[in-house]
């Protein structure tokens, strides 16, 4: 179950490092093409929502290879689920219908979920 997790939860950590660093350094402009709701936000909250990717992929990984608050990964795992929900509905309320992605994701960080349980 350890192999399990730390390949599951690398591949999320490093798709959300990815993601959140996007989101952080790049315009709007830059963005656009690869996220077409980005008009939609402000972009104050694209800039925080990019820091708490960046954030969450850090949970994913630093608390079980540290041994320090444990708990902080099952806890990050759940927040990407609830991020997931969140970006769903912002998808479906638009113009852009392909959540495909994003239930792949929420899906991804449930297994992560109750993979970091058994840590």
């Amino acid at each position: 179950m350890n192999i399990a997790y730390w390949t599951v939860a690398g591949l999320l950590a490093l798709f959300y490092c990815y993601s959140g660093t996007l989101k952080v350094i790049r315009s709007r402009d830059q963005l656009r093409p690869m996220m077409a709701w980005v008009d939609r936000l402000p972009l104050p909250a694209l800039r925080a929502l990019g820091t708490v990717e960046i954030l969450g992929a850090a949970g994913l990984i630093l608390p079980p290879l540290t041994g320090v608050a444990p708990w902080l990964a099952p806890a990050a795992a759940i927040g990407f689920v609830l991020l997931q929900t969140g970006a769903i509905a912002v998808h479906l309320t638009g113009e852009d219908r392909r959540v495909a992605l994003n239930v792949g994701l929420a899906a991804t960080a449930a297994v992560t979920t109750w993979l970091a349980t058994g840590l």
